[in-house]
């Protein structure tokens, strides 16, 4: 696997037992500078690994590009340090001709953490951008016997996840068939969400109609806005939403499932797409008990 894991001594420890010295495997969390035509742009720490998808991602959630035609290519950048070696941790994107260049106010100020797609924006302002891909009208309908079947399949998917326990994972699936086109994983779970977008601009299959984000965590604000940047009409998550999820895919018609385990999931925003009619105002609101919706 690279550098994507590492291997580290470590003390294992059992209360009441001797404790064993032994290796583990680690993800590994390194920073990617993201260039455009030589200009920086941001720099956020991620696992490598499919760092050209995590690019164009990336720009599709910034709204720099909106379809892969937009995407000329990336290089990873030789003579990143004093010494001249390349760290394969500079990557510079090359937009198509006629694109323009990323307007200087999205440059980050400081790095993103592996923990927040939204570090270094420079105003509140600038952490909506606008989709060229509007999902409020997309026919998408799934049967939820089929969502319930993403998270076992996502969960079958996660390879380094596996070895170190320590990565967030994102994958697309069609909504109509529930085939699992790609996945992706990640310290950062925007970042694993950009990588899915990532492949899918590189395929040119933007916007993303009929298809279905599922993430192994929490539904964010950011992970939201990233599915209706991609054109993605419902996003599926394993853990709960934020409320600010929930009110923009409100606001945009995305629907949002959390907490969705086995045969039990809850939605959130346009139920429409499962089959259900939205809930009335006179509706009992759902119990919480003991940290999962029942």
């Amino acid at each position: 696997m690279g550098r994507i894991t590492a291997r580290k001594p470590v003390t294992r420890l059992t209360v009441g037992g001797e404790p064993r010295k032994t290796m583990d495997f680690l993800a590994v969390e390194e920073p990617l500078e993201i260039r455009v035509g030589g200009e920086s742009l941001a720099i956020t720490m991620r696992t490598p690994g499919n760092d050209f998808d995590l690019a164009a991602g990336f720009l599709v959630s910034e709204g720099v590009i909106s379809v892969g035609d937009d995407f000329f290519g990336a290089r990873y950048c030789a003579g990143a340090t004093v010494e001249g070696l390349n760290t394969y941790n500079v990557l510079d994107v090359t937009l198509a001709p006629g694109v323009p260049a990323p307007d200087p106010s999205l440059a980050r100020a400081f790095y993103t953490t592996s923990s927040c797609g939204l570090c270094g924006k420079a105003s509140i302002d600038a952490v909506r951008t606008k989709s060229q891909h509007a999902v409020l009208h997309d026919p998408l309908v799934v049967d939820p016997a089929l969502l319930a079947t993403f998270p076992d399949a996502l969960r079958a998917g996660q390879d380094v996840f596996e070895k170190t326990g320590g990565l967030h994972a994102a994958a697309l699936f069609d909504g109509r068939t529930g085939r699992m086109l790609i996945l992706r994983e990640d310290v950062g779970r925007h970042n694993a969400v950009d990588k899915v977008i990532g492949w899918a601009v590189k395929e040119n299959l933007l916007p993303l109609t009929g298809h279905v984000l599922m993430v192994s965590g929490r539904a964010s604000f950011e992970l939201t806005q990233k599915a209706s940047m991609a054109g993605i009409p419902m996003m599926a998550a394993v853990s709960a939403p934020s409320s600010l999820a929930v009110d923009l895919a409100e606001e945009l018609g995305v629907t949002i499932v959390g907490f969705l385990r086995g045969a039990n999931m809850v939605v959130y925003s346009r139920p429409d797409r499962l089959g259900v009619p939205a809930p009335t105002s006179a509706s009992v609101p759902v119990p919480l008990t003991s940290g999962t919706r029942q």
